[in-house]
C-alpha cells in the first residue's frame, strides 16, 4: 500500500533510450512495462520520426528528442534527473548510434555502486540491453567503462560479448550484475551470489519479450533502489516477468501469448519490493 501522502516524483523517474525508425515498438513495449511495474514518471529519449507514434500509442510517457530523425545519436543532457536509465532495445549500431552510447557510458560514474545492499548515497542504476550490448560486442574495449551497469544477454549477445567466460566471473571481473536470460534465467552479482529464477514458460519466447524485462527493470530500480539492494531488485524483477508470463497462460494458449499481454498481467502483480 503506497502512502497515501504521495506524488509521482517520490517513486522514481526512469528514461529509457530505445528505438529507431521502423523499430519505435521496442521502445513503447519497454516504455509501458517500466511505468506499469511502478515508477512515477517515464521519459523516453527518441528519434524525431519515433515521436509522434510514441505519444499516440502511449501518451503517458515524456519524450526527449534526438537531433536525428531516425536515430540515436546524442545523449539528452539532463542525466542527473533520472533516477534509472534503460539503453538499447531497437536502436541498432549504426556508428553513430555506437558513438552516442560510447558517451553515454562516459557521462556515468557507477564504478563504486554497491549491488548487494541499500545505498546510502544515490547512484543511477543502468540498464545495458539488446543492440547496447551487441554494440559491446562490436567494442569489447569498452567493456571497461560498465563497471556498476546491469546487462541482459541471451545465450548468443552472451556469447558475442563473452565467449566461454563464466557468468559468475564476468560479473566478478567488469563488476556488473548479469541476468543471463534462459528457461531458468540467472542472476549474477559481482560479489559471488548467483540467483536462478523459477517463473517464467516457453510462450514468453516471443518479440518483445526481452523489451519488457528491460521496462520491468527500468521501473523497479527508479521507484524502489534506495530502499533494497540493486541485485535483489534485479532477482525481483526477473520474478515479476516470469510470474506475468505464468498469469498469461492461466488465460490463453503459450503459442498465443504477446508482449503486450505480459504488460496487461503487471496490474495483477505488486512490485513494490518493500511490501514483498
Amino acid at each position: 500500500m503506497r502512502n497515501q501522502e504521495t506524488t509521482k516524483h517520490d517513486y522514481g523517474h526512469g528514461l529509457l533510450i530505445a528505438g529507431s525508425y521502423g523499430k519505435i515498438g521496442c521502445a513503447i513495449l519497454a516504455a509501458r512495462a517500466a511505468l506499469r511495474s511502478g515508477c512515477g514518471l517515464v521519459s523516453v529519449h527518441l528519434p524525431q520520426k519515433c515521436v509522434d507514434p510514441m505519444q499516440a500509442a502511449f501518451p503517458e510517457a515524456m519524450v526527449s528528442i534526438d537531433p536525428s530523425p531516425t536515430l540515436f545519436t546524442s545523449v539528452p543532457d539532463t542525466l542527473k534527473h533520472y533516477n534509472a536509465i534503460a539503453v538499447g532495445p531497437g536502436i541498432g549500431t549504426d556508428p553513430t548510434t555506437s558513438k552516442a552510447l560510447h558517451a553515454l557510458l562516459s557521462s556515468l560514474d557507477n564504478h563504486h555502486c554497491p549491488f548487494s545492499h541499500s545505498p546510502s548515497l544515490p547512484f543511477t542504476p543502468l540498464i545495458l540491453d539488446a543492440d547496447a550490448l551487441n554494440i559491446l560486442a562490436l567494442h569489447k574495449e569498452w567493456l571497461t567503462m560498465i563497471q556498476g551497469a546491469i546487462i541482459t544477454p541471451h545465450a548468443r549477445e552472451y556469447e558475442r560479448l563473452f565467449g566461454s567466460e563464466e557468468p559468475a566471473e564476468v560479473a566478478k571481473k567488469h563488476k556488473i550484475i548479469v541476468v543471463k536470460k534462459a528457461h531458468r534465467t540467472r542472476i549474477y552479482s559481482p560479489d559471488g551470489l548467483i540467483h536462478e529464477n523459477t517463473t517464467g514458460n516457453a510462450g514468453m519466447a516471443t518479440a518483445g519479450s526481452g523489451d519488457v524485462l528491460t521496462g520491468i527493470l527500468l521501473g523497479m530500480l527508479a521507484s524502489n533502489y534506495l530502499h533494497a539492494s540493486v541485485y535483489d531488485i534485479v532477482c525481483k524483477a526477473v520474478e515479476t516477468h516470469g510470474k506475468i508470463g505464468d498469469l498469461a497462460i492461466e488465460k490463453q494458449s503459450e503459442s498465443s501469448l504477446i508482449a503486450s499481454d505480459l504488460i496487461e498481467n503487471l496490474r495483477n502483480v505488486s512490485t513494490d519490493i518493500t511490501t514483498n
